[in-house]
């Protein structure tokens, strides 16, 4: 039996999808170890483990580093890596959406030409292009885009909200929203073939679990 590694987005969601791995039956007791180990293994199930940042997830599991990836939806709409995307894990619930201050919003709704600032220009492109049929310049950034409209830089911005708290603490708002996300489950597209069986029970195994953990929600 080959060895089944799965990529894991650090942070939180590396906790959550630990947690809902060992209701599942998957376990690493290695990951409970102050070590500076990069791979983690289970050698009795034969599973590897490895932490990465969200953007490469779909990279590692893309190019079969890695058979499986958690990672959040708007990294998947992001990359746009061929990737299979199988089960919707449901935790790390947030919104992307269009923010700005107030006065944006009339400029919106008439399809006037702005500039919109946001660290997914993919995302942003898609959807104003392709749902609103809407023209604008998109201008990356990698830190706080919520600067974007306070210096002057962009008329709007295409961001993450959870809360909103951010937004609300600098004048601005939520304006329209893209679309909703989540963590959701990815794999690789040869792996899927190749150990089909084995990969299909793992899908299977998660899912009774988030089942059965929802149910106690």
């Amino acid at each position: 039996m080959q060895d089944l590694t799965i990529a894991l987005t650090k942070g939180r969601l590396a906790d959550k999808t630990m947690a809902l791995l060992e209701k599942a039956g998957y376990s690493c007791e290695e990951m409970k170890e102050d070590s500076r180990k990069l791979i983690f293994r289970n050698a009795e199930q034969r599973m590897n483990f490895f932490l990465s940042k969200g953007p490469d997830v779909p990279t590692y599991v893309e190019y079969g580093a890695a058979d499986i990836g958690i990672v959040g939806s708007d990294i998947i709409m992001e990359e746009n890596r061929r990737v299979y995307e199988v089960l919707d894990l449901g935790f790390g619930k947030c919104r992307m959406c269009v923010a700005g201050p107030a006065a944006a919003r009339e400029r919106l709704q008439h399809h006037e030409m702005i500039r919109v600032a946001s660290k997914y220009p993919n995302i942003a492109r898609d959807y104003f292009y392709n749902t609103k049929h809407q023209t604008v310049d998109i201008i990356k950034l990698n830190g706080s885009v919520e600067l974007g409209p306070l210096v002057g830089l962009s008329d709007v911005i295409v961001d993450i909200v959870e809360t909103g708290s951010t937004l609300r603490a600098n004048g601005l708002e939520v304006l329209e929203t893209v679309c909703d996300l989540s963590a959701r489950m990815i794999v690789n597209q040869v792996s899927m073939q190749m150990q089909t069986d084995r990969i299909r029970q793992f899908i299977l195994d998660v899912r009774k679990a988030l089942e059965a953990w929802r149910g106690k929600t």
